[in-house]
């Protein structure tokens, strides 16, 4: 038993909810019980171009209806909160700033007419989307290649600029995934990634390990399509001086549909929910059915996400919360 477990599932409320992130839940509901640990819900929020009135509602809705419910959240406030990310905006420059000050962030002003130009320019048959990275920051606007004295005036003239960190040019990254086991990454390969947008709001990188940290997660559950993340992740982890605070991480596999990666497509194409619950998107008026609405139970529902994508050689074929 581990009875410090803290574990947390961070939705953004941009839209319905795929059932693969209710399997992500049931896993985290399941570890936080099995462990006597705490289950927070944290809402990711700070991409404001893609939110969705209502979408968080509506999450909270799916999880009551699923009886996957948070022992904290906005709902429920705990030790831990806020619990959106928007409520925590301050929080994170401070941060962004001190990774600026340890020389492993740097400022960047370029205009999008700048970043297009560099891409245009730069685009080859071998590289056809060209980032911004090792190779490139040095012949861009940021306060890696300006003056101190200019960057100190664009800063305090108010000019539009993001934070980037600094990806290392000679480093393999490793840390231990518990259902890979060791993955092993070139930091070459990764773009030096947005930390804080212009408007102040974090992006996912910086949000993400900031968060964990400060609400103490012990272990993090997400899906396979954040492995490529991984390496700035920890090099944040490392920068910012926590690196010991590292939550163990499991990616989970996707759950795939008929031609690939499950999509709201797959569903109205193949005749099976991908939500929840029904969904109607605000700006389509499309309407996607859940299982709640095909005439599901609950119980019969979470026992779909249980079996998905493991065997342990077993017969059983119905389980419950409690066992």
């Amino acid at each position: 038993m581990n009875n410090d477990a803290i574990v947390r599932f961070a939705p953004s409320p941009t839209g319905g909810l795929h059932l693969g992130g209710v399997r992500t839940v049931l896993y985290n509901y399941l570890f936080a019980k099995q462990n006597q640990g705490t289950f927070i819900l944290r809402i990711e929020d700070t991409d404001r171009n893609r939110y969705i009135a209502g979408a968080e509602e509506y999450i909270f809705d799916c999880l009551k209806w699923c009886g996957l419910q948070p022992d904290e959240s906005v709902e429920n406030p705990g030790a831990h909160g806020p619990y959106r990310q928007s409520e925590r905006k301050e929080i994170y420059r401070q941060y962004a700033e001190q990774l600026v000050k340890s020389g492993h962030a740097y400022y960047a002003f370029d205009t999008p007419g700048e970043l297009d130009t560099m891409r245009e320019k730069l685009t080859t048959t071998e590289n056809p989307t060209p980032q911004y990275d090792h190779s490139t920051r040095m012949h861009m606007r940021n306060s890696l290649v300006l003056p101190r004295e200019e960057t100190d005036r664009l800063l305090a003239e108010n000019v539009p600029h993001v934070i980037r960190i600094k990806m290392p040019e000679q480093e393999t990254i490793t840390f231990t995934d518990l259902i890979r086991g060791e993955v092993h990454f070139d930091a070459a390969v990764s773009d030096d990634k947005v930390l804080l947008k212009g408007d102040g709001m974090p992006t996912y990188h910086l949000a993400v390990v900031v968060d964990d940290y400060l609400m103490k997660i012990t272990h993090a559950f997400r899906g396979e399509e954040w492995l490529p993340s991984a390496p700035v992740h920890i090099l944040l982890w490392r920068y910012l001086g926590w690196r010991d605070k590292m939550p163990k991480w499991a990616h989970f596999p996707l759950i795939l549909g008929p031609e690939g990666k499950l999509s709201k497509r797959d569903g109205a194409k193949y005749g099976f929910p991908v939500y929840a619950m029904n969904w109607k998107d605000p700006e389509t008026g499309i309407l996607t059915e859940g299982f709640r609405e095909k005439g599901f139970l609950p119980e019969a529902f979470l026992n779909l996400l249980a079996l998905l994508g493991w065997n342990d050689g077993t017969d059983k074929e119905i389980f419950e919360k409690s066992s």
